[in-house]
């Protein structure tokens, strides 16, 4: 700071030392002990209290312990209000970069660079996953073999606080890196064109004033466009304050207490992935509605169904899998079940981003039909013998949903036991009938659904495995994979 004892006390008087941005500490850039952030999208207010601003423009931090939502003025307009902390970074950062991904993993990466519209050359880099304090440089590129793919490079850091990829090639900083990369291809695979887009982070919360207030009044939603109906009531996408699109799921009353259900949401909200639908809010009086992200493509069982997912290939239907074995991973991780996974509860939104929907509700329902687990609304081919028939959900019947999930998956979203009612399905699943292997699905994708039907429930694998193990099929199950007419 200069060395100036005088500055540096004021400045971490006023400041402190570190200021989470995107929920990780970094050193703070000042001017004069003014703090200076960048605006890294465009951002509408959603309430009176937010402040609308474009990218580019920047802002000195007046308090910033909300965490999600900064106090912050803008040097552009003059304007005071509260901004989504993830929406800005310190100036000159390597945060405040156009390629800079921050904690994303490597297969992250891959999914936003083979995007259809990126062309090769198109570069991000993102945080070593393997090696603390080094960086990975990504790179979408094309030959005749292999077509599109991605390569990887490790960024490595010297002692003198420099970087290089190779050691002939060194430089101050991660900004002369990317500068002498994109002149000139100097041994990788080709010279940097042009920095991956970044989508709009999401927001924790619809605002500042919903962080803990989260039940809001029925007026202020309105719904648009009804998405979806089910057993229990239907999916509309809609607006929330006149200015935020959102998807509100409405209970027909009497489907759940809205006390069991408020507390149940409690947990819910705290929940938070990528891989998950984010609750926003709830109305808690019936008919209750719940406030979720929106997710343009709808429900995966439709999309597999009658919209794109008809056309999709296994290599695609593998990765949406591997999203969905990420997300439960994590709710795994967290100690929590799902208890009712399948295609109708994951949703689909662009470039085939997968999220889980709907986890823990299936626990309030209090219908007849349902909770009597035979009746005629429970999900008895998704579910595992020992929770249908004993009511024994753990997080291991969710892989045994899991593995219903991936052949409804390779079989575009056919009803599984196609031909059996649920009688004769719990019955034979008893009995150790298991779905055989679908035409043109290899061997190894069933005999993983196999292990997510063993009848001990400790035999079947973890999420964990279940997300490493698809996230690497093509390069350690399915090296040899060719594309046949319909998988």
């Amino acid at each position: 700071l200069n060395n100036n004892p005088d500055t540096t006390h004021t400045f971490l008087a006023t400041f402190g030392p570190f200021v989470p941005i995107s929920y990780k500490w970094v050193k703070i850039h000042f001017i004069k002990g003014v703090t200076l952030f960048v605006a890294l999208y465009d951002y509408e207010a959603r309430t009176e209290d937010d402040l609308s601003f474009r990218k580019g423009e920047k802002f000195q931090i007046i308090n910033s312990s909300e965490g999600d939502w900064w106090e912050a003025r803008s040097l552009t307009t003059g304007g005071n209000g509260y901004i989504p902390s993830n929406y800005v970074a310190p100036v000159d950062s390597i945060q405040a970069e156009d390629w800079y991904f921050g904690k994303l993993g490597r297969k992250d990466a891959e999914r936003q660079l083979l995007s259809t519209s990126n062309p090769r050359g198109t570069y991000l880099i993102r945080e070593s996953e393997t090696t603390k304090g080094a960086f990975s440089l990504s790179i979408r590129d094309w030959d005749d073999m292999k077509g599109d793919h991605v390569k990887h490079y490790k960024i490595r850091k010297l002692d003198s606080g420099g970087y290089y990829i190779t050691t002939r090639a060194q430089f101050e900083t991660l900004q002369q890196l990317v500068q002498h990369y994109s002149d000139r291809a100097a041994g990788l695979c080709c010279r940097l064109v042009v920095p991956c887009h970044k989508g709009m982070p999401r927001l924790a919360d619809l605002s500042i004033k919903t962080k803990d207030v989260w039940e809001i009044p029925r007026e202020s939603l309105q719904l648009i466009k009804r998405l979806g109906n089910g057993q229990f009531g239907e999916v509309w996408m809609g607006t929330w304050n006149g200015t935020t699109k959102v998807a509100v799921k409405t209970l027909k009353p009497g489907t759940m207490s809205p006390e069991s259900f408020l507390e149940e949401a409690q947990i819910m909200k705290k929940l938070r992935h990528d891989k998950l639908v984010q609750l926003y809010a709830v109305v808690s009086e019936e008919p209750i509605y719940i406030v979720t992200e929106y997710m343009g493509k709808g429900s995966l069982l439709d999309f597999l169904k009658d919209g794109e997912g008809r056309m999709l290939k296994l290599p695609n239907l593998v990765d949406m899998a591997a999203q969905v074995a990420a997300g439960m991973a994590y709710i795994e991780r967290m100690n929590y079940i799902h208890r009712d996974l399948r295609s109708a509860n994951i949703l689909v939104g662009d470039n085939l981003t997968c999220k889980i929907a709907d986890f823990g509700l299936a626990r309030l329902i209090e219908d007849n039909e349902y909770t009597a687990r035979q009746g005629a609304k429970f999900p008895i081919k998704w579910t595992a013998p020992e929770a249908a028939l004993y009511g024994k959900f753990t997080i291991k019947s969710d892989v045994w949903s899991f593995g219903i999930l991936l052949m409804e998956l390779v079989t575009k979203g056919r009803v599984p036991y196609p031909g059996m009612n649920n009688r004769e399905v719990l019955e034979q699943v008893e009995r150790g009938y298991r779905m055989p292997c679908p035409q043109e699905c290899p061997n190894s994708m069933h005999e993983l659904m196999l292990q997510c039907w063993k009848r001990d429930a400790e035999e079947r694998p973890t999420f964990e495995y279940l997300q490493a193990f698809l996230e690497d099929y093509f390069t350690a199950t399915e090296p040899q994979y060719q594309p046949g007419d319909n998988l």
